[in-house]
């Protein structure tokens, strides 16, 4: 098979810049292209099979047109999206496939799938919060990894989930899901101990999604869950 012509959107910010590295050693992936704040998107998205962004949110309105225009499929990395923002990366999966995540790690897209579980079983009795941790460097709080795990459990609780955003030093990643009961506690937890996670998972659903129908995928349905 040939490999998978990748374009790298947000090639120079950190996430960008692992996918790049752990891409060289990917017999099956092909980076064809890549751009950064300020280049034309248009050229690369032509040429390529599938575009992965790592960039930034102001950005998807661009680069969903030159997807759309091109009928190539998109992975989605970036978090920190506006609903509008969310609303066109919506409607561009009507026409392209489009695999939409608020983290690419296997082991957390496996906590969402627990989360869910764990609230259905544990019921009404049970008070949940999450508590997240990040790297002084990272925008957005809360991150996109905790508030889909507060959808997950606002879902199942019909209640809002508290969520504390903790940014210091230079951790990659760390999300603890907390329920609270009478007389017990149960806590799941995921760190994360490098980006290499979620760029691999990134170009785990790049070769995944280059086969599907136009649709709105998570990383759930690239894992199988």
């Amino acid at each position: 098979m040939k490999p998978v012509r990748v374009l790298v959107v947000g090639a120079a910010g950190r996430m960008g810049k692992t996918v790049l590295h752990l891409a060289e050693e990917d017999p099956a992936i092909d980076i064809v292209a890549r751009c950064d704040l300020g280049d034309p998107i248009e050229p690369g998205m032509k040429n390529c099979d599938v575009a992965i962004d790592f960039s930034h949110p102001d950005a998807i309105g661009e680069i969903c047109r030159a997807a759309l225009d091109q009928r190539k499929a998109l992975v989605i990395g970036t978090t920190g999206h506006s609903e509008e923002q969310r609303r066109i990366i919506e409607r561009a999966s009507q026409s392209v496939a489009i695999v939409f995540a608020s983290n690419f790690s296997a082991g957390v897209n496996v906590l969402f799938w627990l989360t869910q579980k764990a609230a259905a079983l544990l019921g009404a009795d049970f008070n949940a919060e999450i508590i997240e941790t990040h790297h002084k460097m990272k925008k957005d709080a809360p991150s996109g990894t905790a508030k889909t795990l507060a959808l997950v459990l606002e879902a199942a609780q019909k209640r809002q989930i508290p969520i504390q955003s903790i940014r210091e030093g230079e951790v990659v990643g760390e999300h603890r899901v907390i329920f609270t009961g009478p007389g017990e506690d149960l806590e799941l937890t995921h760190r994360a101990k490098n980006r290499e996670i979620f760029a691999r998972g990134a170009l785990r659903a790049a070769k995944w999604v280059v086969e599907k129908s136009p649709a709105l995928y998570s990383m759930q349905d690239v894992i199988g869950l």
